[in-house]
């Protein structure tokens, strides 16, 4: 079984208030992220930054989940991918806590791909969450604090894996984003 690193460490700059905890289709938008995932990893590490305080209560209650807050999220978003790697000791899945509508054909093609990295692609657009085999994690964790998966992935080996969901390139980025995502559910 592979483990779980779910971003959650930004500012939200764009919303202006924690995203993760926005209401969507009846529970925090967070939630949804990380019910997806659940059934395909042992472990989920949720990285906390910014909104550690706001989302400790939700997280704690979540079986499989281990909040891990990153006192240097103020630094960028990798250095909430390294607080997360330095956690993993298997394969696994890293993902934005706000791509709430990933389904689980995509998380079973990445398990079953074989490459050192794979990245799932709908309609010609590459997505996430990324799956990342153990053999890399050392290399990862060496990473400059200024770097970006962008770079580490295209430094090796990764396939790109054609799946049938939209939901790898949802993420909720403004107020507008998440009504059109509830608009396509209704």
């Amino acid at each position: 079984m592979a483990q779980g690193i779910i971003l959650a460490g930004g500012y939200s700059s764009r919303i202006g208030q924690n995203k993760m905890t926005l209401s969507y289709l009846g529970e925090p938008l967070i939630c949804h992220c990380i019910k997806s995932m659940t059934p395909f990893v042992t472990d989920i590490f949720v990285v906390t930054g910014h909104y550690h305080q706001e989302l400790l209560p939700i997280l704690e209650k979540i079986p499989k989940v281990s909040v891990i807050y990153n006192e240097i999220y103020h630094q960028g978003m990798f250095t909430s991918v390294l607080a997360g790697v330095n956690h993993v000791t298997e394969d696994f899945f890293i993902i934005p806590g706000d791509y709430p509508n990933v389904l689980s054909n995509t998380y079973e093609s990445l398990l079953d791909n074989k490459a050192f990295i794979s990245v799932p692609v709908y309609q010609n657009k590459k997505g996430h969450p990324l799956f990342i085999k153990k053999s890399l994690i050392d290399d990862l964790r060496k990473e400059p604090l200024d770097s970006n998966l962008k770079v580490f992935r295209n430094r090796y080996f990764y396939e790109e894996v054609t799946v049938n969901d939209a939901g790898i390139l949802q993420d909720i980025d403004t107020l507008k984003d998440l009504e059109q995502l509830v608009l396509t559910k209704e």
